[in-house]
């Protein structure tokens, strides 16, 4: 087993209640702003989405292009119980598919919610001092960066040590092409909790320390969160999963207005939900996203009463448990 490095945070369970998202989503709705930055990321999502949906593997393509592994797909033919190769090649489309959905995503929720808060993106060229950046927000005193990653076990520890140095690189860059001293840089995850995270993350934090003991003025030792101060420049570095990472960009109803945009987008014919004693197979699932405890007369614009499991479902990527 893996030690456990001194320092490393200790996060607690996050919990989410219905009600409250059910509150949240009623705020949003009664909001002439939030509910036309709700409408304006629907149609910008839409567009990407539809794009992208274009481009992805069909059926008929060769079959190079899904990159299968052969070891899983023998270990699933016999999780499957599967003989005929007819069989397997029905879960290879969608595996592919996924996939590429996964690695475009992060993008496309850039490109559509960093501007809508007042956000600038950044074109993260390679080999040069914006390669770690995807968002910045110049304020009156104070510079706001970004790197986003879509989930909250992305990284390894070559990938932590590699942000730090990009960080302690190139800050002093950041800071001259913004003419501000104050810096805040932000590691945010799209989803998932603190407790969810490999914790490979919190090293970038621990590798700034390493490398710049001395001007260390946050350490970064059971916190999510370091600061230094060099060169007449200070930099605060954070690490925001989830929750934290969408309330930063646009305050507490952020989650729900972007998540009720993409909800808005994707699921477009009217239906109605499972019937309340349908068995799902996942254990849990039922619990996730029953809706037995949403009033009768709750009732909102922007979601369909049939659309409320879909966020239930979607906010129980974002806490570790998610209550009524």
């Amino acid at each position: 087993m893996a030690r456990r490095h001194d320092g490393l945070p200790r996060p607690l369970a996050r919990r989410l209640s219905k009600a409250n998202l059910l509150q949240q989503l009623t705020s949003v709705d009664r909001s002439d702003e939030s509910r036309r930055r709700v409408l304006e990321m629907e149609n910008r999502f839409r567009r990407k989405i539809d794009s992208h949906i274009t481009s992805l593997p069909e059926g008929d393509a060769r079959f190079q292009k899904f990159n299968t592994s052969p070891y899983v797909l023998l270990i699933h033919a016999r999780n499957r119980n599967y003989s005929r190769i007819s069989e397997i090649e029905n879960d290879i489309l969608p595996a592919k598919q996924f996939s590429s959905m996964e690695t475009s995503a992060g993008r496309m929720i850039e490109e559509v919610a960093l501007p809508m808060y007042g956000w600038q993106c950044v074109s993260s060229e390679m080999h040069t001092s914006n390669s770690a950046l995807d968002g910045r927000k110049t304020e009156p005193q104070l510079l706001r960066l970004a790197t986003l990653k879509s989930g909250p076990r992305c990284l390894n520890d070559e990938m932590s040590e590699n942000f730090a140095d990009a960080i302690l690189n190139h800050y002093r860059a950041w800071s001259d092409e913004a003419c501000r001293t104050q810096l805040d840089f932000t590691y945010g995850v799209l989803y998932g909790t603190p407790k969810t995270s490999n914790k490979k993350d919190w090293h970038i934090l621990r590798n700034i320390r390493d490398k710049r003991a001395r001007a260390i003025t946050i350490d970064p030792a059971d916190r999510w969160n370091c600061a230094f101060q060099e060169r007449g420049i200070s930099v605060d570095v954070t690490v925001r999963i989830g929750l934290d990472w969408w309330e930063h960009l646009g305050g507490p109803s952020c989650f729900v207005e972007v998540f009720s945009a993409l909800i808005r987008a994707c699921l477009t014919t009217p239906g109605i939900s499972d019937p309340t004693a349908h068995q799902y197979v996942i254990a849990d699932l039922h619990d996730i996203v029953s809706t037995e405890g949403v009033g009768r007369d709750y009732n909102v614009s922007l979601l369909q009463r049939s659309q409320l499991p879909w966020l239930f479902l979607i906010a129980r990527h974002f806490c570790d448990e998610l209550t009524e």
